[in-house]
């Protein structure tokens, strides 16, 4: 490994460490009992999306009910991906017309990111649509994490309410992950690349390439 390599990893340990003590106590606040902040500014916008998925925010689950939540929604995740993934060629967002991914290909792409494995077997934008991309591997990157976390959650509490029958309410973890934990994170780290990158955006897999090779030393 190069001394960058090592400099790289020395860093990752060591932000990971730093890193242990507070996003701990917030994410165990998240799960337990909202942080001030985040209790004024999320609860109206979850209500609604409670209320628009009909779920009972208020209702705890047993172990059972919470399993079979957390099954349905991955097994709904690997479906509606290879979904995506199959028909993409008669969906929009398809500018380089690219027809639709193998059966094989498709249904391991689909489990892995619905497992939050994220095994990339395929060529990127020279096999993916932008639809594909965004609302097939995109969403799960958030939703599958946030399931797992979720379940974690309802572990812990588990073994922490021994005379307890109910572990919480997936619905509302799963959600409360999402919003509160994962894309707050997405967001800092998006306005830190923007401060040091141009982000590339939606463009054509030619575009881009004619830019890189503009930008090329001679």
């Amino acid at each position: 490994m190069s001394n960058n390599g090592y400099l790289q990893l020395a860093f990752y340990v060591g932000a990971l460490l730093a890193l242990v003590k507070p996003l701990g106590a917030y994410m165990a606040r998240v799960y337990e009992g909202d942080p001030p902040i985040v209790r004024r500014m999320g609860r109206a916008v979850e209500r609604m999306l409670y209320r628009f998925c009909g779920v009972d925010g208020e209702r705890e689950m047993r172990w059972t009910e919470y399993a079979v939540a957390a099954m349905m929604f991955n097994v709904l995740g690997v479906l509606v991906v290879y979904a995506l993934q199959r028909l993409q060629a008669w969906l929009p967002l398809n500018p380089q017309g690219l027809s639709g991914i193998a059966a094989d290909s498709a249904f391991n792409t689909a489990v892995s990111f619905a497992t939050n494995t994220n095994w990339q077997g395929y060529g990127g934008e020279t096999t993916m649509s932008y639809l594909t991309q965004m609302l097939g591997l995109t969403v799960q990157n958030f939703v599958s994490a946030a399931a797992g976390m979720a379940t974690v959650a309802a572990f812990i509490r588990g073994l922490a309410r021994r005379s307890s029958e109910t572990i919480g309410n997936f619905w509302v973890d799963l959600t409360r992950g999402i919003t509160r934990i994962l894309l707050p994170i997405s967001v800092a780290g998006a306005l830190v690349l923007i401060m040091l990158f141009r982000p590339a955006g939606l463009l054509p897999s030619a575009v881009r390439k004619r830019e890189l090779a503009e930008r090329a030393p001679a």
